[in-house]
């Protein structure tokens, strides 16, 4: 007896499929939600060059330098050095002491809108924002509103140097910084 082969071909229909994903990307595409991505531009501190000074820039009266070491706050001027030294309260940076202390800043240099935020590697992320914040604006209650006004918006970013009151750091004034403890 002879075996019978049964060959059976089968057809695959992808139309059917094909319409579904469409249907469904364009559900997807119509009801997914965009959402707006504020940006905070930040710029890197200027390095101090080396030019003769009859072609650099007249001499700012506050290069402010805001320092974020782990047990306290420092604020400098690149040019004279050590302004005040913010200590934490209850092992946290005391920012809102930071905010009242670069508002009186302000009113004595009220252009200067120029801030370097400077921190180690092991700086808490929370902990710079914060910085940033308290260094870019502070909050007026006027009658039953709240207002931002501005302390130093242009803020730019470096690595600390050395903390003179601990000798940690990064060991090196990096990024511009020429403050040396």
């Amino acid at each position: 007896m002879s075996r019978r082969h049964r060959e059976t071909e089968f057809e695959l229909d992808l139309t059917t499929f094909i319409n579904l994903m469409v249907v469904l990307l364009s559900f997807l595409l119509i009801s997914s939600v965009v959402r707006e991505v504020s940006v905070l531009q930040v710029n890197l501190p200027a390095h101090a060059s080396g030019k003769n000074s009859a072609s650099a820039p007249p001499k700012k009266p506050l290069i402010l330098e805001i320092m974020l070491y782990p047990h306290h706050l420092l604020v400098a001027d690149r040019q004279t050095g050590p302004l005040k030294d913010i200590p934490d309260v209850h092992n946290q940076h005391d920012f809102a002491s930071l905010s009242v202390y670069l508002q009186q800043v302000k009113t004595q240099y009220p252009a200067i809108r120029e801030a370097s935020i400077l921190s180690q590697p092991t700086t808490a992320y929370d902990d710079l924002v914060h910085a940033m914040d308290a260094v870019r604006y502070h909050d007026e209650e006027v009658g039953s509103n709240t207002i931002h006004s501005a302390l130093f918006p242009d803020i730019a970013l470096g690595d600390a140097p050395a903390d003179p009151l601990s000798g940690t750091g990064t060991g090196s004034a990096t990024a511009g910084s020429s403050y040396a403890p």
